[in-house]
């Protein structure tokens, strides 16, 4: 905690130090700015951060150009977040934008009117019916910023609100000292903006060597790597699973937590109350997309594969006969959530974390099983 204050109190001694009156004089227009309240709003860096570093790279190159927009995809619990909020507290980044910059979180807003308001509270803009052009009239007039949309699909998935959010994201990026960063679970990035170029690709588990490093730095390293390594095999090195077992792991044991394991399955790290504490909360946020409510045998798809360690591959998915009907368009559906996805083999496979918890929440029915034991038979 008071590494975190010594680092924003140093920030905010750098931006006083670093800006000209001309800055001071610009960015007071609106009568709304201090910077230190600017800081004071955004979330703290990460205190672990493993394995995401040639991503992290890969975007700081990106904001060599002067206005980037990039997408930070992934599965929900891959970190998109936590390598946001890296980037935002990079000296990189602090340097080039100082006190400009904004992290709004999108998932207490249900509309563009309400996600305007969000973005204006961090600016300091004055309540309103709709800030919409006060946040763009704010940036228009600003010096260089960042402005940060976290969890931007609870508000871009819903097919009614999905055409004004475009509309908004265009109409940001029209404004050429405006760089955009936003983290979207699933695998597709919003029309209407012209993203950055190469695209960064969608977040995925972290290397072996990353996840332990993780688990350690949580756990310390009085653990056996046999025991370590067992318990990451639960994970799949999912960054937000290998968190919430490392510090069950940290309170008790890795033996006991393996033992447990058996039979909480996911239940074991789903007692927190936010996406980022619960990882079952975390699965349904996904499973409840509409791009996944719209094809509803999607679902049905995902738990099939929940009992295939090994995935399916497509001429599989097209031979069987598996009671499912558009099967390939069921596979699109999980693949742009990321619910999904293709391992090297091009097989569709699923994480052992969503695997565990569709295993004990939405199981396959007899009816979907018995046409996959009649196709391993046939083999």
């Amino acid at each position: 905690m008071q590494d975190q204050a010594h680092v924003r109190h140093q920030e905010v001694l750098n931006i006083i130090e670093t800006m000209s009156s001309s800055d001071l004089a610009s960015s007071m227009y609106s009568g709304s700015y201090t910077s230190s309240t600017s800081l004071s709003m955004l979330p703290a860096e990460p205190q672990i951060f493993y394995g995401q570093e040639s991503e992290l790279a890969e975007i700081l190159r990106h904001f060599n150009q002067d206005t980037p927009r990039i997408a930070i995809l992934g599965a929900g619990g891959m970190g998109k977040t936590s390598l946001a909020r890296t980037a935002l507290h990079h000296k990189d980044i602090t340097t080039k934008y100082r006190s400009n910059r904004f992290f709004s979180a999108c998932d207490t807003a249900s509309s563009k009117v309400e996600l305007a308001s969000v973005i204006g509270a961090h600016l300091g803009i004055k309540t309103g019916k709709d800030l919409t052009q006060a946040v763009l009239r704010h940036f228009s007039d600003a010096p260089a910023s960042l402005l940060i949309l976290d969890n931007l699909e609870t508000l871009w998935e819903p097919v009614e609100s999905r055409k004004e959010i475009e509309e908004f994201l265009s109409r940001l990026t029209d404004i050429s000292t405006l760089a955009l960063l936003v983290t979207m679970r699933g695998a597709e990035r919003p029309a209407k903006v012209q993203w950055t170029r190469p695209f960064l690709l969608p977040l995925g588990p972290l290397s072996q060597e990353a996840a332990r490093n993780m688990f350690i730095e949580i756990t310390d390293d009085r653990h056996s790597m046999e025991e370590v390594d067992q318990v990451l095999h639960l994970t799949d090195n999912m960054p937000l699973s290998i968190s919430l077992l490392a510090h069950l792991v940290d309170m008790e044991d890795c033996s006991i937590i393996l033992s447990r394991w058996e039979t909480e399955k996911t239940s074991l790290i789903s007692e927190g109350s936010d996406r980022r504490s619960n990882l079952e909360l975390s699965i349904s946020l996904s499973l409840s997309s509409p791009q996944i409510t719209s094809i509803p045998h999607s679902q049905d798809l995902l738990a099939l594969l929940s009992i295939l360690p090994d995935g399916l591959s497509d001429v599989e998915l097209k031979q069987s006969k598996f009671p499912i009907k558009d099967i390939l368009g069921c596979k699109t559906a999980l693949l742009r959530t990321a619910l999904a996805y293709i391992d090297d083999h091009k097989h569709l496979k699923v994480l052992v974390p969503i695997r565990e918890y569709m295993g004990r929440c939405f199981p396959p029915t007899d009816k979907m099983i018995r046409p996959l034991l009649a196709h391993f038979h046939e083999l």
